[in-house]
């Protein structure tokens, strides 16, 4: 083997090495979509709360929160992943390997839910954002209804 075939066969071991190196590990990809999970429901819930007039409507915080959603609804999805479901630490269900399909359709809804909360606060108009809220959590409950196993549905009502 000549020196730049085997330069080229070591670079693309190494190469190969350091992408395994790189791959989170199942306990890890539960515990970043939990992570992801947590904020989504810490900066959602108030918008929530909100819609329902429970807490009094505050717009810059809605705008702040629905801000923040745009970008966390969009990060646990890289980590359900077939090897992460079905172990001791996730409540995720192998129905998402049953139905990807419907799994995708959901979290695609929830971030176009989360699109429609962002513009009707910037619009400033109170009732489209609560009826773009109370949206956005019917699908949030509705995934946790058919992906997840543990009781956990915000209060929409």
């Amino acid at each position: 083997m000549g020196i730049p075939v085997a330069v080229s066969v070591l670079a693309a071991a190494a190469t190969l090495a350091v992408a395994a190196a790189a791959q989170t590990s199942p306990n890890q990809q539960v515990a970043i979509r939990k992570g992801a999970m947590n904020l989504q429901s810490k900066y959602a819930r108030p918008l929530f709360d909100m819609a329902r007039g429970a807490l009094p409507y505050d717009a810059p915080i809605v705008q702040r929160n629905a801000d923040y959603l745009l970008l966390l609804t969009k990060m646990a999805w890289d980590e359900f992943q077939p090897n992460s479901l079905g172990i001791p630490n996730t409540r995720a269900k192998d129905a998402i390997l049953k139905d990807p399909e419907k799994f995708k359709r959901l979290a695609d809804g929830l971030q176009s839910d989360v699109q429609k909360v962002a513009a009707a606060a910037r619009g400033g108009d109170q009732n489209t954002v609560k009826s773009a809220a109370l949206a956005m959590g019917r699908t949030c409950n509705s995934c946790h209804e058919s992906f997840a196993d543990f009781e956990f549905r915000f209060k929409l009502e």
